[in-house]
């Protein structure tokens, strides 16, 4: 006798994740890793088994360790700055700089900077693959952004600098407290925010009362 047609059939096999899904899933598992054993202990077989995939899985997505690192690096930046779009990009200057430099809030909580940070000064030396791509998706390519901003202003006419990428290098580590004082006494939370938005005002206004005059 031919089964009913209204059989209930069991679950099925479970969905398969796309690259985006499982590359998220990957960079959540590295940074519990660099957490929890720190940056010496964030193995591909360990990030594997945290992440509850294989190795192969692992390298299918980020072709090396490097690569791993960099996603993890970028994503914090993401959190520290972010592009401007359409609408803000007819902002004046000053606008697009206090938006593109401030962080999100949940960066201001995120213990993972701040062991990022440590861990690539203790190994910069051993792995100096990792520290070339933290410096490459961190403070170099928020450099870059700023230097954007700055070399639209100058087309624009609304500001005359000859040197946008000094210029932008030295605004955006204004922007930021000093990494020293961060590293060995970091501040609660909330007194970070409070301190970030004083010191990144007044690090606009100087810049652009500065070199950054309108000509």
């Amino acid at each position: 006798m031919p089964k009913s047609l209204n059989t209930c059939r069991g679950p099925g096999r479970p969905r398969q994740l796309d690259t985006s899904e499982r590359e998220a899933i990957i960079i959540d598992a590295a940074e519990r890793v660099i957490l929890s054993h720190g940056l010496g202990g964030a193995s591909m077989a360990a990030i594997a088994l945290e992440a509850g995939m294989s190795k192969r899985t692992l390298y299918e997505i980020f072709e090396s360790r490097a690569a791993l690192f960099a996603a993890v690096v970028r994503r914090i930046r993401n959190k520290v700055s972010r592009p401007l779009n359409d609408s803000e990009l007819e902002l004046p200057l000053a606008e697009r700089l206090r938006l593109l430099l401030t962080p999100a809030r949940e960066k201001f909580t995120d213990l993972l900077p701040l062991a990022i940070l440590r861990a690539v000064i203790v190994e910069a030396d051993r792995q100096p693959d990792l520290a070339r791509e933290f410096l490459q998706e961190g403070p170099h390519a928020l450099y870059d952004m700023v230097r954007l901003e700055l070399d639209r202003s100058v087309a624009r006419g609304e500001i005359r600098i000859s040197d946008t990428k000094s210029a932008a290098r030295l605004m955006a580590d204004m922007a930021h407290e000093n990494v020293f004082e961060h590293l060995v006494s970091p501040k609660p939370a909330c007194e970070r925010q409070q301190a970030h938005d004083r010191r990144l005002d007044l690090a606009i206004r100087v810049f652009l009362s500065g070199i950054g005059e309108a000509g």
